[in-house]
């Protein structure tokens, strides 16, 4: 298995001159740039006393800069502590003290509502925006940043040349990365990553999924998380594509603007976003009278499928070989009618814990309903008597699994079983060929007075393949199911449906559901709920907020 920083440096050899990182119609840097900035980020550390093992965090909105921040610790072997840029101000200062973070990297919006007496070990901060300094306590890094320009002039006065460069390998077994969860049962632990777990990821990706300098990536998920700290940054740029920075969360307009102009080769994302474009472009042509005749004609419906496919595929720059899901199931209604239409679509399984890929499956060779086929740079196991029908706890041991959690041994202890596997927390099936079939959380089974297993998730996913639904969940009180459903108010607005219908829409759900479920998981009542929930990075519900 080849170390990503060695791929790294090779990549900047023979891209010197080449663009890496950009912000959408912001600034560009090439691998050129990018060196020489992590370069005078190296100097800046070494002469302000950082050592090897000392923690930097990282809390900005996504950009170039944020990515060269990035690498600039991780290539110096301090680690990075990356944090989502949505977190509360309390929530920042916590992890920051938690982590024993001696550097903070971050915008000037987040460090004027952040309290330095609330995080003690902090000796500096800086802007991610312009790599100055925004506070110090620390005398040597205010002297460092003083004399960074004259110091790197010193030391290179004929200019940093690419046989300059080499980033360290070798630190396999260290700890690279501890990132901060947020997830849908509990408040955020420090997933303790290694340089080997990133290596093994980066190698699958890059097995799995070529990419040279000719193509390009949009990135759009939060580099805070690992899922596109990985996917949209570390794999591709580490192998000569171009990574643009999207930023802020967009609007549908501007993703769609976005993509078309930069033309990602592939698009990774979560499933309520192709949920979302499958409801509002694709399902309304396959509703039209003509086109439901047109699919009722041989070779006629596969032409028109194509058709459709080319359409969606442009509209996303003309050049994506793959859209990669991950991070929650597919809704089986958009699934179908994705695989119908022939669009190139894969859905992928994993976890902070797994630098994030469990499983995993080329287009071609996907298997609707499930998430791929368990990874090769980890042993995937079900803890069942009989994993192709019975579920159980989806265990995993690999190079791509981490330590642990950062200074919490009883949730390291609860995480792994005696020999060695990480518990994942989620129940599914496996068949004879590695595929995984996620049937929802161990926490979030529900079982009733019969004794039957509950998994809301399945009931959920029928909820929200009915008319107006944009996304529910499905909790028990006073031992019976109530689904809350969050109702999709352009689409109703949009074809103007009257009071009378609409106060009966949740009584229409709810029957329309139970005429398909069987009798021990029947919604008893549907409630109405008037905002969105609260949604990790992976756009997944915070469920213990509504327990």
């Amino acid at each position: 298995m080849k170390h990503y920083l060695d791929s790294l440096t090779e990549t900047m050899n023979a891209s010197w001159k080449e663009k890496a990182l950009c912000d959408w119609h912001g600034d560009e840097f090439t691998f050129e740039e990018v060196a020489v900035q992590i370069e005078r980020l190296h100097i800046i550390f070494n002469e302000g006393g950082l050592g090897k093992g000392d923690k930097v965090a990282l809390c900005a909105q996504n950009s170039a800069r944020w990515a060269i921040s990035f690498l600039a610790v991780n290539t110096y072997e301090t680690i990075v502590v990356p944090l989502l840029s949505n977190f509360t101000a309390e929530g920042i200062c916590r992890l920051v003290d938690h982590s024993g973070s001696i550097v903070l990297f971050t915008d000037r919006d987040i460090w004027a509502k952040l309290d330095t007496g609330k995080m003690p070990s902090l000796r500096a901060a800086v802007c991610v925006d312009d790599f100055s300094l925004l506070w110090s306590s620390d005398r040597k890094i205010s002297e460092a940043f003083a004399a960074a320009g004259s110091l790197f002039a010193e030391k290179y006065p004929d200019g940093f040349r690419k046989e300059y460069v080499k980033y360290p390998s070798g630190n396999d077994r260290e700890l690279a990365v501890i990132n901060y969860t947020s997830g849908t049962t509990s408040f955020p632990k420090g997933v303790m990553l290694r340089y080997e777990c990133f290596s093994s990821s980066i190698d699958f990706a890059i097995r799995h999924i070529k990419c040279s300098s000719k193509d390009s990536i949009l990135s759009m998920l939060p580099m805070g998380h690992i899922y596109g700290l990985v996917f949209e940054f570390l794999y591709p740029l580490c192998h000569g594509a171009k990574v643009c920075f999207l930023g802020k969360t967009p609007s549908a307009s501007t993703l769609m603007k976005a993509v078309s102009e930069v033309k990602p080769y592939i698009v990774v994302t979560v499933p309520l976003v192709m949920e979302k474009i499958c409801k509002s472009a694709i399902k309304p042509v396959l509703d039209k009278p003509a086109v439901k005749v047109i699919e009722r004609i041989p070779l006629l419906d596969k032409i028109l499928h194509r058709i459709i496919c080319k359409k969606i595929i442009s509209a996303f720059g003309g050049n994506v070989v793959a859209f990669i899901m991950g991070g929650a199931a597919l809704n089986p209604e958009v699934e179908n009618i994705l695989k119908r239409i022939g669009l190139p679509y894969t859905v992928g399984y994993g976890m902070t814990e797994a630098t994030p890929l469990l499983a995993y499956a080329h287009p071609s060779d996907y298997i609707p309903g499930t998430c791929g086929r368990s990874v090769d740079t980890a042993e995937v196991r079900i803890d069942s008597e009989d994993p192709e029908h019975i579920p159980g706890e989806i265990q995993a041991k690999g190079s791509n699994i981490c330590s642990g959690y950062f200074n919490n041994r009883e949730a390291t202890a609860d995480a792994f079983t005696d020999d060695g596997f990480l518990r994942t927390g989620d129940l599914g099936t496996m068949d004879r060929y590695g595929n995984i079939t996620i049937c929802g959380r161990s926490k979030n089974l529900i079982l009733t007075a019969n004794g039957q297993n509950i998994f809301p998730e399945e009931v959920e996913a029928m909820i929200n393949s009915q008319d107006y639904v944009l996304e529910s969940l499905v909790v028990e009180k006073s031992s019976k199911l109530v689904a809350l459903v969050l109702l999709d108010e352009p689409a109703i607005r949009k074809i103007g449906l009257n009071p009378e219908i609409l106060s009966h829409l949740p009584e229409r759900i709810r029957t329309a559901c139970n005429k398909r479920l069987p009798a021990y998981s029947q919604i008893s009542r549907v409630e109405l709920v008037d905002k969105p929930f609260e949604k990790t990075p992976k756009l997944s519900i915070k469920r213990y907020l509504y327990k």
